[in-house]
């Protein structure tokens, strides 16, 4: 029986890659918990259409494309169009909200969705499932008690020195893992730069591709990692240091 009388916003983690493409199958990855509660849901805010239709196809082969409702949500979305898009919730139906991989509302857009659900009172629930961020920084080995998301560092290159600099004195300061990422293209040139940049004693994990049967993850010290080359060109990555 419902609390009230609008619908639940579920917040579906899925795949970090396209569903076919883990090392893994989605059953393996995801909970039937997933699969019961997509059997539900005819309404969904997505970051990327196709991706999500491929992914709800991937976990329930059964389920009817065309009946989908799918509004899509990502930085060139008005807010204006927010209020639209959860009319069905304030209308007693049940929604889903999924990022383009991984779980919705974590480096991820859907979280204005989520927050304005909460403003107009109506039940968020989160489900289990894989988040690139968390499973990095648990293979990491790097402080998993205190640490920050830093999102995408500044394009400008002096910016981006400064922030680099600023993670590292953080991390020493407050004994605090720092992480952030970097558009996949651009990956090669960050490394050069956090080689360049960082102290030769402080740790830098760089972890790509997760769960996919590319998966790369190796944590160095910087003078270490001046001797290894390691291929991130246009691979999705997630870089954590920590300065002791």
């Amino acid at each position: 029986m419902k609390s009230s009388a609008f619908g639940k916003l579920y917040l579906i983690p899925c795949t970090l890659s396209n569903p076919g493409e883990t090392a893994v199958t989605p059953e393996d990855v995801l909970p039937q918990l997933i699969k019961r509660t997509i059997d539900c849901l005819d309404h969904y805010i997505v970051e990327n259409e196709k991706t999500a239709r491929k992914f709800i196809k991937s976990i329930h082969p059964e389920k009817k494309q065309p009946e989908l409702k799918i509004n899509v949500l990502n930085k060139h979305t008005e807010v204006s169009a927010h209020y639209d898009f959860i009319q069905p919730l304030l209308n007693g139906e049940n929604m889903g909200l999924m990022s383009e991989s991984g779980c919705p509302g974590i480096a991820d857009p859907g979280a204005v969705i989520v927050k304005l659900a909460h403003e107009k009172g109506i039940q968020v629930v989160p489900l289990v499932g894989p988040s690139s961020i968390l499973l990095a920084l648990m293979a990491s080995g790097m402080n998993g008690q205190s640490f920050a998301f830093n999102g995408y560092l500044p394009i400008d290159k002096q910016e981006k020195k400064q922030a680099l600099k600023m993670y590292e004195r953080l991390s020493q300061e407050r004994n605090q893992t720092q992480m952030f990422i970097e558009t996949p293209y651009r990956n090669t040139k960050l490394m050069e730069d956090l080689v360049q940049l960082l102290q030769p004693s402080t740790l830098l994990c760089v972890a790509c591709d997760i769960t996919l049967p590319t998966e790369y993850i190796k944590t160095k010290t910087i003078q270490e990692w001046k001797k290894e080359k390691a291929d991130l060109h246009n691979r999705p990555c997630i870089f954590i240091l920590h300065k002791i």
